[in-house]
């Protein structure tokens, strides 16, 4: 079964006064569905755009995998394991929360910066926080603790990927436009697909797309 998204379906949030434009995909904050609050482990995936200058300020998580991929402007993180590092496009954060982090998240930077935070669930809670900081396009990212993989792909028009199978397939769409299942999706459109099997992304135009699968 495939569930389409749409871009302008999101749930809008942060504080535009602040600077802070967020789109969420699943239930989040004051947004509250019941029949949207996760899918397999993924319990957030947040657009997320920071003027120059804004950010968020340290505030705590636990419990949580935290993926970040940044697509335009830079990062600067900062966190209680003693991590500060400017993220950029084409890299890959990864901050596992375990029993307690606290981290800042700012825009430092004179340009907008636009960034897709994804939340996992981890099979096991507990444990120390760890963070980890990926350069250079990553194509494959192997999230073992939340039992789930997350495949980039970076596709010229005409060009296909093959999706893997999986119990639960999460994509969605970073830039340009594709097609899955007879459906074309655009910028901050999103698939989710119970039981894949068979499936092929197919880029319209020159496309990035982000793919998680989970065997739960």
């Amino acid at each position: 079964m495939i569930r389409i998204q749409r871009a302008g379906d999101r749930y809008p949030g942060g504080d535009p006064e602040a600077g802070i434009e967020t789109r969420h995909a699943l239930s989040f904050g004051p947004y509250y569905d019941p029949d949207n609050l996760r899918f397999g482990p993924l319990l957030a995936v947040n657009e997320e755009r920071l003027a120059p200058g804004a950010g968020f300020d340290e505030h705590p998580h636990s419990h949580t995998e935290i993926v970040t991929w940044v697509v335009e402007g830079e990062l600067t993180h900062r966190d209680t394991t003693g991590r500060e590092t400017v993220v950029r496009p084409g890299d890959l954060q990864h901050l596992s929360s375990a029993a307690g982090v606290r981290h800042v998240e700012r825009n430092a930077g004179d340009a907008p910066l636009a960034f897709v935070q994804m939340w996992l669930a981890p099979r096991e809670t507990g444990g120390e926080p760890a963070y980890t900081l990926l350069r250079g396009l990553p194509d494959r990212y192997e999230l073992p603790a939340a039992g789930a993989v997350l495949h980039v792909h970076r596709l010229a028009p005409g060009e296909e990927a093959e999706l893997p199978g999986a119990a639960a397939l999460y994509v969605h769409v970073v830039r340009g436009t594709v097609a899955l299942a007879g459906e074309e999706l655009a910028p901050g459109d999103a698939a989710r697909v119970t039981e894949a099997a068979g499936l092929t992304l197919r880029a319209t135009a020159d496309a990035e797309a982000l793919v998680w699968a989970a065997d739960a």
